[in-house]
């Protein structure tokens, strides 16, 4: 497997609470998560899922929420076909902002090189998440 992290943050002037209702809030995630619709539950063992892509072009990404400690850090564990991996949601007060930081820890399949993996990680993987987070800002 190839491994590869992605971490995006964004400071917002809103209370960690305000910025953890609209993040953990699965269907709204598609209100700022480009190309991404989502449903599933609250809590440790709740159940995520999220279609991404645009059309007929993309996959569906099933999740377990593995920690829930609101407002402030929720991890899921992805368990679907396309991706496995872990994704976390961290939420922290900075001053008069709150800090929303998104990291994606991610295993592709064997047959994505390092090269690539490590690419599509710094670069299209690194602009959705930042677009998205800034969409997030917009919204709060």
């Amino acid at each position: 497997m190839t491994e590869v992290e992605i971490t995006s943050r964004v400071l917002v002037p809103a209370e960690p609470a305000e910025l953890w209702r609209l993040a953990m809030d699965w269907p709204r995630q598609g209100d700022w998560m480009l190309a991404t619709r989502a449903s599933g539950g609250q809590g440790v063992g709740a159940t995520v899922t999220a279609r991404t892509g645009l059309g007929p072009v993309g996959f569906t990404d099933t999740m377990v929420i593995t920690e829930w400690y609101p407002p402030h850090r929720c991890v899921v564990r992805h368990t679907g076909r396309m991706v496995r991996g872990t994704g976390v949601f961290e939420v922290a007060s900075r001053g008069p902002m709150s800090e929303f930081a998104w990291t994606e820890r991610l295993r592709l399949p064997s047959p994505v090189p390092q090269r690539l993996a490590r690419w599509l990680a710094g670069g299209p993987g690194r602009w959705v998440m930042g677009t998205s987070l800034r969409r997030f800002r917009r919204l709060v």
